[in-house]
C-alpha cells in the first residue's frame, strides 16, 4: 500500500470511530488536549526558571 491508501484508511477508521463511539472519541480528544496543556505548562515553568 502506498501513503495515499494508508491516509484514506486512517481517515475512514477515525470517521467510523467517531460515528460509532462519540463519547469515546470525545474522551480521547479531551485527554490528548489535557496532555498537551500539561506539557506546555511544564515547558513554561522550565523556561521561567532559566536565569
Amino acid at each position: 500500500m502506498n501513503k495515499k491508501h494508508m491516509k484514506l484508511g486512517a481517515m475512514a477508521f477515525v470517521a467510523w470511530y467517531v460515528i460509532s463511539r462519540p463519547e469515546g472519541a470525545a474522551n480521547l480528544v479531551n485527554s490528548a488536549l489535557g496532555g498537551l496543556g500539561g506539557a506546555a505548562e511544564s515547558l513554561s515553568q522550565f523556561v521561567s526558571a532559566i536565569p
